[in-house]
């Protein structure tokens, strides 16, 4: 096990990651922050608090609820009104990108209605796509071997990304 990041490190990442979300959304008055159930959701609020210190844009940040191993196996649902995002500048976030497989579905569940533009944002994005998504935004690429595991902890006090 080696981190690759440390606590500081990933405060680091999501203040610069923060910053490039207000330079993309400038012309907009509202941004949506979705993040991926787990870690996905931890990062949005964080980068949530990062948009709201640093610029007017008013930010709503939401939980996107799935099953990340069979992600067709259940139903897909987010903590505010579906409804609510329609015409809507949408921020897709997760801590890792691996195979692309868990932002693909949560994207899919996005297109049922118009949006403004949707934009993805990952801490980690590990490059071994099995599935059509890119990340716009990423805090770190890493080329891995697929034997490689990341795992992020965004403990409040002590987090750390490690790879095995």
């Amino acid at each position: 096990m080696q981190t690759i990041l440390n606590q500081q490190q990933i405060q680091q990442k999501i203040v610069r990651l923060g910053h490039q979300l207000i330079e993309a959304a400038f012309d907009q008055e509202v941004i949506y922050l979705g993040g991926i159930v787990g870690n996905g959701f931890v990062l949005a609020q964080l980068l949530s608090d990062v948009v709201s210190q640093n610029s007017p844009l008013k930010v709503v940040c939401f939980e996107i609820k799935l099953n990340k191993d069979e992600p067709w196996s259940e139903a897909i649902s987010f903590s505010i009104p579906q409804k609510d995002l329609k015409n809507s500048y949408i921020v897709l976030i997760d801590d890792v990108v691996n195979s692309g497989k868990t932002m693909q579905y949560a994207l899919l569940k996005f297109l049922e209605q118009a949006t403004k533009a949707i934009k993805t944002v990952a801490l980690i994005d590990r490059q071994h796509r099995r599935y059509p998504i890119k990340t716009d935004f990423a805090g770190l690429s890493l080329s891995t071997t697929l034997k490689n595991h990341v795992e992020v902890d965004l403990s409040p006090t002590d987090a750390k990304v490690f790879l095995y």
